[in-house]
């Protein structure tokens, strides 16, 4: 017979406070079944509204690893389809929930599952009686699960990242492959590793931050403090929107076709249109330094 489960089910974006303290109330409740986190991608609202589909705040892989990292023995990736957005409650309880042999189940008490929301925990724990428990958690006050990825999103929006720390006990990270820009950064005297923004996935307000760079295919997983633009380029009237981190005191690395993580910390200040690029270096130079500052007084 297979290992009895507790299963957590939601769309765990960004893995916050409120996701992780539902996680633990749910180990707390089985410390002797497996725990599994059940999960959707993509987001359901992209199936059944895809106009109010929300930017997510991390893409699916770096989902499962905060939903590892945060005590998940399994994390089981549900593909929302059409179909799957059709199912009837009890289907959902058959085929996803079913295989998992579950003890127990915790939700939100807001969670509402099946063709057009037609299920609830109390729907729900009729389905499962005599085979597994239903716990329906409260909303955190902090800011519960789907409210408090809207407020992430709020503080990613407006480059708010202490707000960010407050609400996830993480930093903001965008991964991708570094692709090659304009060169203009090596010119000036600050190269850049460049990534575009993946679609459909939360970007920082157009500006400069303090934050670190990290190469994913590393074993070491090397990591730099570093000072991060996100925008346009607009003193050279660009129009594609990048993410270019400059390594501090860097000019050896090459990265053109390596995936890193950029992680944001702070904000510095807005982007601006420099009157040539004299102006722009000078303002660059500050940038850096106060960058330093930054990350030093960071830790």
């Amino acid at each position: 017979m297979s290992q009895r489960t507790v299963v957590v089910i939601g769309n765990f974006d960004g893995v916050h406070r409120g996701h992780v303290a539902l996680l633990r109330l749910a180990k707390q409740s089985e410390p002797n079944a497996r725990l599994v986190a059940i999960t959707f991608w993509p987001h359901p609202m992209s199936v059944v509204r895809p106009d109010q589909t929300p930017a997510l705040l991390c893409g699916l892989e770096r989902r499962r690893q905060l939903l590892t990292e945060a005590g998940v023995d399994e994390v089981v990736v549900l593909e929302f389809t059409s179909e799957v957005a059709s199912w009837s409650p009890e289907e959902f309880v058959d085929r996803a929930l079913r295989p998992l042999h579950p003890a127990r189940v915790v939700v939100g008490e807001n969670f509402r599952f099946g063709f057009r929301a037609a299920g609830d925990p109390e729907l729900l724990g009729k389905l499962g009686a005599g085979e597994f428990v239903v716990d329906a958690v409260p909303l955190f006050s902090d800011g519960a699960w789907a409210s408090s990825s809207t407020l992430i999103r709020h503080a990613v929006d407006e480059g708010d990242f202490g707000r960010v720390r407050e609400l996830t006990d993480q930093v903001f990270r965008m991964t991708g492959v570094v692709v090659q820009g304009d060169r203009r950064g090596r010119q000036m005297g600050f190269p850049t590793a460049n990534i575009i923004p993946a679609p459909g996935l939360a970007v920082p307000a157009d500006g400069v931050y303090a934050g670190w760079l990290t190469r994913l295919d590393s074993g070491d997983a090397a990591r730099w403090p570093a000072a991060i633009s996100v925008g346009t380029n607009p003193t050279f009237d660009g129009v594609q929107r990048r993410v270019e981190a400059y390594v501090l005191d860097r000019d050896d690395l090459e990265l053109y076709g390596v995936e890193i993580a950029v992680d944001f910390y702070a904000r510095l200040r807005g982007q601006v249109k420099y009157r040539g690029m004299e102006a722009l270096i000078e303002q660059m130079h500050a940038d850096v330094e106060q960058v330093r500052h930054i990350l030093h007084a960071a830790g």
